[in-house]
């Protein structure tokens, strides 16, 4: 996984921003960037992040406080880029939640290692991590992604393929937004490496011909032409 991460670069400086993007490319990496916070969390919502190098100065909310944030709600790795070389700021991010500390001036190297090393040890967090399992509801239906199960009006479990079943969890977790093709793929691509072996539209396809009334004329998962798909349905946790 670690040579396909997606790392997004958060600097006010874009000459920083490139020369880092350049070099963990040239590593394999997917790279995004941004240059403020509210950038960031554009990102965040947009596509499926493995890893934050976020800079402690920024305009507007600072690092730390955008770590501080971050980690109310999410365990993605964090590395803190920095000018600053104190120890006392070093401490103040690590205690905020950030994975690990680089100071700036920093070589690629070196860069690269710590990445590499705070995603390992990410990925053995996860694995000894049980999956929450959760029941959507959506229109008249039912997904238990603990039992993996769609569950139709009448109670009846409708089975589903690896790829069906990661698309629809992407759609119910965000639901009334439309999510591009590319983002269906980067948000689904964690959950099962091979789930996407055809085309999305493939995927989608199947998928309505197994909860819609009248596939040829959908009103749960909409086209919105030259943008992608959206899941139309409210949706709540059973």
């Amino acid at each position: 996984m670690q040579g396909g991460a997606h790392i997004l670069v958060v600097d006010d400086h874009r000459e920083i921003r490139e020369l880092v993007s350049r070099a963990l490319v040239k590593e394999g990496f997917r790279v995004s960037t941004a240059g403020d916070g509210r950038a960031m969390h554009k990102v965040l919502a947009e596509a499926r992040i493995d890893l934050i190098l976020l800079d402690l100065m920024l305009p507007g909310e600072d690092g730390l406080s955008l770590c501080r944030g971050l980690r109310a709600h999410s365990e993605i790795p964090i590395i803190m880029l920095t000018a600053k070389g104190e120890e006392v700021d070093r401490v103040i991010g690590l205690e905020m939640g950030a994975d690990d500390y680089l100071p700036k001036p920093f070589g690629s190297r070196e860069l690269i290692a710590r990445i590499r090393a705070v995603l390992r040890r990410g990925q053995r967090a996860l694995m000894d991590d049980v999956p929450r399992a959760a029941r959507y509801r959506f229109d008249r239906w039912v997904l238990d992604t603990g039992a993996r199960e769609l569950i139709d009006p009448g109670g009846v479990a409708v089975p589903l393929s690896t790829g069906e079943f990661d698309l629809l969890v992407v759609l119910l977790e965000h639901p009334q937004r439309v999510l591009s093709r590319d983002q269906l793929l980067d948000l689904a691509r964690g959950r099962a490496a091979n789930a996407f072996d055809r085309a999305i539209d493939t995927q989608v396809s199947r998928l309505r011909k197994k909860i819609e009334a009248d596939p040829t004329d959908p009103k749960i998962i909409k086209t919105v032409w030259g943008g992608g798909y959206t899941l139309t349905a409210p949706v709540s946790r059973a």
